[in-house]
Parts: structure tokens; C-alpha cells; sequence
């Protein structure tokens, strides 16, 4: 994925779902692409990252939410840069490894400063746009989550401020989570005392984070590859093809993009809808017809063919066999 894209993975999905807001739902709601959770994990942008957070904040109908979302964090979620935190001897090493794997979490970079004594955090935009207040109040609410997550105590910040604090019920939900209110200052910082940096983490744990740390480095990397619109053609086609949808009106709409534009980044990838759909056609032909419980009519209309006779055809042009004679080739016994 290119610089400026970030990853919502299955943790927050299940965080969602323990408070009652399905992912599809917020996807729908932030106007996104049904095919972003194909994979293992869906790339964002900025602007979309905050309008998936907008979403959440809707729906829930609580302004609040990231109070009810730091309370989530948890080990049994699984995030992997959390888990990887809580491995950590005291809250200083757990903050200093999020600053490093900040960027798997979304579009915010987290400062650490240590050096008075105290351990001062503080969330700054990494890129994009200014990213909602709600958001940022939950940014700073995830520390202090993470600290009595790990020391099993009731962690409570020195100081908590940001621009623009919530106001209204928001702020005393924050209030009576943090255990001191959001003041209103020039950057969105937690401070927490040197008796509770160093506090020792009953997960400590150096053996799980020797197993993560190449884990999150593989993922970081994974944040600059680029994800080709072929690639997600063929995604969106494993789903539709079975319903018989197989147009790239279709294929567009599950996408979230015109035709025009579909067609356009395609030809840019020097490739086209009709080239991406015959390929993924018969690199699925092949796998039906290596499973001998599958029929060759029940292959034709998995592939989205109205007729077995079209789909004999297309077999017969991308192989010059049919698809009997590949079946015997590859391994299937079945002549149905």
C-alpha cells in the first residue's frame, strides 16, 4: 500500500461488533467499498480512516464512543501492535514500541518524551487531514487503557489536554474514565507520573515480543506495497461470480467507482475488465475441475455462465481442451 494508507484490521471489527456496530454497517455509512475486508486487512486513507471514525460515532449514537472503544482494549482482541505493547516491561517501553508501530493503527504518529521523569505522550497528525476531536480524545484515552490493562491497576493520568476537549456529556464520560478532565491546550498530550511509567506490566512478556517484533515489521513494510485494481477486480469477482454477476457494472459498484474509472485504472495496469475476468474464470475452471465432487454444469454457473454450453466454449479457447479431458489431466476423476 502506498505512503498515506493505513490498515483496519479483524481487532477492530471485533471491538465493533462487542458494542453492537457491525463493520458493515460503518462501512456503508462512510460511503466505502464493500470489498475493503476481502483481505486480511483493508487499506485506507487518511480521509477515509476519520470517516469510518464518523461513522462509529453515527451509528453508536454515543459521544462518547472512544471511551466505550478504549475500554475494548484488550489482549483477547488480538491486535497485534496492542498485544505487542502489553509484552512490555512498564508503560515507557510499551509507549516507545507503539511510537515505532504507530502507523498500524492509523493515521496519528505518538511522541514520547521521558527524559523529566515523567512520561509525557503526545498524538500528532501524521498525514492528511486534521483528524476528527472525537478521535483524538480517544487517542489519548488508549494509553491510560493500555497502562491499567498491563499494571491490573487503576492508572490515572497526571494531565490530559488537547485542542478542543469534548464538551457536554462527552467530557464527563472522559472525566469518570480517565479520572481527571481533558484540559484545553495547543497539543494533544498524557502525562503520566514516573512511579506509573515505571510500573512494572504483570504481561510483561520478552519471549511473546521476540515472536511479534519481525511480525510488526513485516506488516510496516506491508503498508508501502501497491495494491493493484486488478487485484481487487478479481476479489470482488470470487464473490459475485457464484450469483451469477460477472459485468463490470457490477464489479464497479462493489468498488465504489464508475465504469469509466474502473476501466481507466485497468488500462493503466496494461490490462483490461474482460482480460481480468477470463484469467480469474479459468484459474477457477482449474480449481472446480480438480475436485471431483464438483460437476462440470455446476462449475459453469460458479463461474457465472448461464449455460454450461458457454462455458465448454470459453474452456476450449483459454486451453484448446475440454473440460473433461483438463479434469483428467489434473488429477479429477468425475466425467459429469
Amino acid at each position: 500500500m502506498s505512503v498515506g494508507r493505513f490498515t483496519l484490521g479483524p481487532a477492530i471489527t471485533a471491538a465493533l461488533a462487542d458494542l453492537g456496530t457491525p463493520i458493515g454497517s460503518v462501512l456503508r455509512l462512510a460511503g466505502l467499498p464493500e470489498d475493503l475486508l476481502l483481505d486480511r486487512q483493508a487499506a485506507l486513507t487518511p480521509d477515509q480512516f476519520y470517516r469510518c471514525w464518523q461513522a462509529v460515532e453515527e451509528l453508536s449514537g454515543d459521544p462518547a464512543i472512544g471511551v466505550a472503544l478504549a475500554g475494548q482494549a484488550r489482549a483477547e482482541t488480538f491486535q497485534p501492535t496492542i498485544f505487542a505493547a502489553l509484552c512490555s516491561p512498564d508503560l515507557r517501553h510499551a509507549a516507545e514500541r507503539i511510537a515505532v508501530y504507530k502507523r498500524l493503527l492509523g493515521p496519528l504518529q505518538l511522541a514520547v518524551d521521558a527524559d523529566g521523569g515523567s512520561l509525557t505522550l503526545t498524538v500528532r497528525r501524521l498525514t492528511g487531514p486534521e483528524p476528527p476531536s472525537s478521535f483524538v480524545a480517544y487517542e489519548l484515552a488508549l494509553p491510560v487503557a493500555l497502562a491499567r490493562l498491563g499494571t491490573r491497576g487503576r492508572v490515572t493520568p497526571a494531565r490530559i489536554a488537547m485542542p478542543e476537549p469534548p464538551r457536554g456529556a462527552a467530557a464527563q464520560a472522559y472525566r469518570e474514565y480517565l479520572g481527571t478532565p481533558i484540559a484545553n491546550g495547543p497539543e494533544a498530550t498524557v502525562t503520566f507520573t514516573a512511579l506509573d511509567a515505571r510500573r512494572p506490566f504483570l504481561t510483561a512478556n520478552t519471549q511473546m515480543w521476540q515472536v511479534f517484533e519481525p511480525e510488526l515489521r513485516r506488516r510496516l513494510a506491508d503498508l508501502d506495497e501497491v495494491e493493484s485494481t486488478a487485484g481487487r477486480v478479481r476479489a470482488a469477482l470470487l464473490e459475485l461470480l457464484p450469483a451469477g454477476q460477472c459485468a463490470a457494472p457490477a464489479v464497479a459498484r462493489r468498488l465504489a467507482l464508475s465504469v469509466r474509472t474502473l476501466q481507466r485504472r485497468l488500462a493503466r495496469e496494461d490490462t483490461s475488465f474482460q482480460a481480468v475476468l477470463e484469467r480469474t474464470r479459468h484459474d477457477l475452471a482449474r480449481h472446480y475441475l480438480e475436485r471431483p465432487g464438483v460437476t462440470v454444469t455446476e462449475i459453469a454457473l460458479l463461474l457465472g455462465y448461464d449455460e454450461p454450453s458457454s462455458f465448454y466454449r470459453a474452456f476450449h479457447q483459454w486451453s484448446g481442451t475440454t473440460p473433461q479431458q483438463a479434469r483428467a489431466l489434473l488429477g479429477g476423476t468425475s466425467s459429469a
